[in-house]
């Protein structure tokens, strides 16, 4: 069966994340409803820090350098800020085939996908959630964090992929909890790849499509209705 062609938005300016999360909530819950269509939306945050449901406080070394939010989603502390495309995937795996795992895996598929494009080869690692970097002698660095919630089968939350981010704001937290030296974060400029966001939205857009079908582009949401979420 082929699928109706997915949204595809695209938020230019900095997305405040309580405005982000109310917006998934309740456009996941309509997707399950079917009143709304599935949605990917790439936007990017002003800096702070999540703690998924698997957070330690331990984990979050600096607690005034950021705000943190808690959040539903799966994982541990992760970091959130400019030069990092956040991608919030609302998909509704009753048309998708209802295993967890798959869709797990058609994420990590999606990112490497899209690290290829820059000639990156980028990989999961197991007992280790996202996408990582060999960096040789034992040294390896995430590239991409997943972090998936679902509601009902529909999917909120997502991944977020490191294009050009200040890495060293990475150190106020243990990102998802890996405290081992030898694993750390990197992105595409700190490998010495130079790309717009633009450029790297139409190799994300081309890797979504070769793993989960057609998605179309369409206006960023509306968070005007979610303006005095705080």
């Amino acid at each position: 069966m082929t699928l109706p062609a997915v949204n595809w938005a695209i938020s230019t300016e900095k997305v405040p994340y309580e405005a982000a999360v109310a917006f998934m909530e309740d456009r996941a819950a309509a997707i399950a409803r079917g009143e709304a269509e599935e949605l990917v939306w790439l936007l990017e945050h002003d800096p702070l820090y999540t703690a998924g449901t698997s957070s330690k406080p331990e984990d979050l070394l600096t607690p005034d350098r950021f705000p943190v939010y808690e959040t539903g989603r799966g994982g541990e502390y992760t970091y959130h800020g400019p030069g990092q495309r956040v991608a919030y995937v609302m998909l509704d795996l009753t048309r998708r085939d209802k295993d967890v795992r798959k869709f797990i895996q058609n994420l990590e598929h999606w990112l490497i996908g899209t690290a290829a494009a820059f000639g990156i080869e980028a990989g999961p690692r197991e007992g280790r959630v996202g996408v990582w970097v060999d960096r040789g002698q034992g040294r390896e660095d995430k590239i991409a964090a997943i972090g998936v919630r679902l509601r009902r089968w529909v999917s909120f939350h997502g991944i977020a992929f490191n294009v050009a981010p200040d890495l060293t704001h990475f150190g106020g937290i243990t990102p998802c909890g890996i405290s081992n030296p030898l694993y750390g974060v990197t992105s595409l400029d700190d490998l010495g790849l130079k790309t717009t966001m633009e450029d790297f939205d139409t190799a994300l857009h081309l890797s979504f499509v070769d793993i989960f079908g057609a998605a179309r582009r369409v206006e960023a949401p509306d968070l005007s209705p979610y303006e005095d979420v705080a």
